[in-house]
Order: C-alpha cells, then sequence, then structure tokens
C-alpha cells in the first residue's frame, strides 16, 4: 500500500477518543455491527436483481445487470473478510467475536444519525445509498435522502469514566481511523503486552481461512494492517478509491444513470417490497409479509442465517477444536452463504408478497432471534447443536420442495453440513 490511514489529517473529520480498553472493545463491537448489517444491506440489493430476459430486459441490459450483480456480490464478500478483520481485533485485545446485530431497518438512533441501514431494492436509492456510507472522509455527496449528523465529538474522557461513550461518527473510515488511533494509544499506555493479551492460536490466519487481504493480528503493526486492508477497499482512502467499493459503486450508478436516460422504462429490480415475517421489535413498523408459503420460505431463509452465525462464532471462538475441525466449521458458515443463503435469497424474490401489495414479491428479512449473540461456549453441545438446527431447516426445506419450490440444492447442502458436523464432533 503506497499510504496508510494513519496519513488521513486529522481534521478531515471530528476526532473520537478512546481512552480505555472498553472504549475500543466498544467501537470494534460498533464497527462488527456495521459491517455486518452493510453486508446484508449489499446481499439484499444483489438478491432483488433481475435475472433473465423474459423479466423485460433486452440482451444489454441483462448483461449490465449480471455485472453489476457480480461486482455487488464481491463487495459482499469483502464486508465479511471486514468482519472477519473486526473478530481479530476484538480476540487480539481479550474480547469475544460480536456476530449479533441490529434487525433491519435499524431503529433511528442505534448508530449515529448519519448512519441508518434498511433493506432496499437495486435502484437508484440503494445506490445513492451505499455511496453515502462508502465515501471517503472529507467527500460531501447531495444526499437528501440520508440525515446529515448533528452531533460532533464528545468531550474528552475525564479519569473517572470507565464506561464507554457513544461518539458519532460521520464516516466508515471515521470509526476505523479511531479504532486505528485507539490501538497506537493504548499500546503506548498499556504497552503492546498488556494490550495484546488474547490467544495467538484464537486468530484467524490465512492458514486457516484462505481469503486474500485476512491478517492475524498479534501486535500493533498487524493492528494497523488488518485496519488499513478494511479501509482502503471500502472506500480507497488509503489507496484508488476508484477501485475500492466507493468506486465501484460510482461507476455502476453512473451506468444505470446513463440506461436509464437512454430508457426510462428500463428497470433492473424485480418489485420486491422489503418486510418482516414478525414486527418489527425496535425498530419502524415494516409491513409483514402475508403469503403463507412465502412466510415459510422467509423463516428458512432466516434459521439458515441463524445456523451460519452460530457456526462462525464458534469458529472465531473456538477452544479445542482440531485444525480439521475448524476447517468444517469454516466450510459450514462460509459454504451455506454460496449453497443456501444465496438461492433462497433470489428465490424469495420471486414470490408472492401478500393480498396487500398485489404484484410486489418478498425478499430476504435477515431477522435475527438471539439479539444477545451466537456465541456456543462448550464444543460437544454446539456442535451438536449446529447440527440439530441443520437438520430441523432441511426438514423445512423439503416440506417446502414437496409443495413445489426448487429446494433440492439447498436440501442437499443442508444434509451434508449436518453429516459433516456429527461426523467431526
Amino acid at each position: 500500500m503506497s499510504s496508510s490511514i494513519r496519513d488521513i489529517p486529522a481534521e478531515a473529520e471530528p476526532p473520537i477518543v478512546v481512552e480505555h480498553r472498553e472504549q475500543l472493545i466498544y467501537l470494534l463491537r460498533e464497527a462488527a455491527e456495521l459491517e455486518h448489517t452493510i453486508l446484508c444491506e449489499y446481499l439484499f440489493a444483489a438478491f432483488t436483481m433481475k435475472q433473465r430476459l423474459e423479466e423485460g430486459l433486452t440482451a444489454a441490459q441483462l448483461e449490465a445487470i449480471d455485472r453489476w450483480r457480480t461486482t455487488i456480490l464481491v463487495v459482499a464478500k469483502q464486508e465479511m473478510l471486514h468482519l472477519t478483520l473486526v473478530q481479530n481485533l476484538l480476540t487480539a485485545i481479550g474480547a469475544a467475536p460480536h456476530l449479533s446485530r441490529p434487525n433491519l431497518p435499524t431503529a433511528a438512533k442505534h448508530f449515529p444519525a448519519g448512519v441508518q441501514i434498511a433493506l432496499v431494492p437495486f435502484g437508484e436509492q440503494a445506490l445513492r445509498h451505499f455511496l453515502f456510507l462508502e465515501r471517503p472522509e472529507g467527500v460531501a455527496l447531495d444526499d437528501p435522502d440520508a440525515q446529515v449528523a448533528v452531533e460532533r465529538a464528545r468531550p474528552f474522557m475525564a479519569d473517572d469514566d470507565i464506561v464507554p461513550a457513544p461518539q458519532g461518527f460521520s464516516t466508515v473510515g471515521h470509526l476505523y481511523r479511531a479504532i486505528d488511533i485507539g490501538f497506537a494509544w493504548l499500546t503506548g499506555t498499556l504497552g503492546a503486552d498488556k494490550l495484546f493479551i488474547g490467544p495467538p492460536p484464537a486468530q484467524t490466519s490465512p492458514d486457516v481461512m484462505h481469503w486474500d487481504g485476512l491478517v492475524a493480528v498479534t501486535d500493533l503493526d498487524s493492528a494497523h494492517r488488518a485496519i488499513d486492508v478494511v479501509v482502503e477497499q471500502g472506500e480507497g482512502a488509503t489507496g484508488d478509491w476508484r477501485e475500492a467499493h466507493f468506486g465501484k459503486f460510482l461507476g455502476i450508478y453512473d451506468e444505470y444513470l446513463a440506461m436509464r436516460a437512454a430508457d426510462p422504462t428500463f428497470e433492473p429490480a424485480r418489485p420486491v417490497l422489503p418486510g418482516h415475517v414478525r414486527p418489527h421489535r425496535y425498530g419502524d413498523p415494516v409491513p409483514l409479509i402475508e403469503d403463507p408459503r412465502t412466510k415459510r420460505v422467509a423463516d428458512l431463509f432466516n434459521v439458515v442465517n441463524e445456523i451460519v452465525l452460530l457456526a462462525l462464532t464458534r469458529f472465531f471462538a473456538h477452544t479445542d477444536e482440531t485444525p480439521a475441525q475448524l476447517a468444517t466449521l469454516e466450510n459450514v458458515g462460509v459454504g451455506l452463504m454460496f449453497a443456501a443463503i444465496k438461492p433462497l435469497g433470489q428465490l424469495l424474490t420471486t414470490l408472492p408478497f401478500g393480498p396487500s401489495a398485489p404484484g410486489r414479491t418478498a425478499g430476504p428479512t435477515f431477522e435475527l432471534f438471539y439479539i444477545g449473540g451466537y456465541l456456543l461456549p462448550h464444543r460437544q453441545a454446539a456442535w451438536t447443536l449446529i447440527a440439530e438446527r441443520l437438520r430441523q431447516a432441511a426438514g423445512l426445506a423439503r416440506r417446502l420442495e414437496g409443495e413445489g419450490l426448487a429446494l433440492k440444492g439447498v436440501i442437499a447442502a443442508l444434509e451434508k453440513y449436518a453429516t459433516q458436523l456429527e461426523a467431526s464432533s
């Protein structure tokens, strides 16, 4: 990398103060929730995109949509890498992995005022929102739909302030700059041996998860490198923004507007109405899916997503698993994203929402049931529970297949991973 996040002028955004380990853990958990919710946004938008000429597209339009979807899914995979890097940063300073998040749309005050996450079908509104989230520090976008943060940095923490305080961040890069500075500050005040107290074998390293850009965090230098990967891939502030998420979305946005100008009837997304299976617990009211079969498919999607989080949390917080067992957990967590999450998400965008929304289809709801987290601390019990949940999901998938839905591949994947866990536990 030609530069680093530490080269960004301090006045780019108001400072966020990190003077205690607990404040750094707080910010890292906020970063984990932000990466997780943004990942859901990108997947949702990609799943809503049309896939066939019969959906009212020309060959040129379908080719563009396929390219855009591929780009968004690549970005989503990188968000999963960022989420993994945050787990490494948390583990390095002695904290637990954090894969919980709010349900979507996020409550107005969950993140700072300028950062609100919602599931939006692919289109101009979604692309403008993605650009707003990924914009480099100091770049102002004309986004009338985005609330502008009105609360600036809080006063410095006093000696008696041992409870972490919420502090507003303006961009994703702004949050990571605070985390980066916090690591440097605490290394200087506590000493590296007191800050980096997490066991190195607990790190997810490139030897365990073969992802480009993955960094095992064991000291200040590796913490800096992990943060640089996140910011460079996201906004490009430390590299070439044209190759970062910000630049990729800007390219899609410009091409989309040009195609709409050439053909005002061009609609790349299915008529998806974002909704839930059950009422939103804390956030804004959202429409509830009414079609009985669609509701069951949405619940199947949500259960598979739950299994992914259970497997990955156990992977990040493993105890006495062997290398082969860790590989099995990774296969379950990552493999289900491709073998079940993707096909179920795309299937939902073809199914009816219900009588109150004629002509509209549903989409994946990404509802979480356990807001407190997904940590299963005891290995044998954890593996048994995850395998049991996989069998339950496969049973629901088989019943839905009997009602005319093409779920053979999803069923095979669920059963395969259950068998792997049962054989390896």
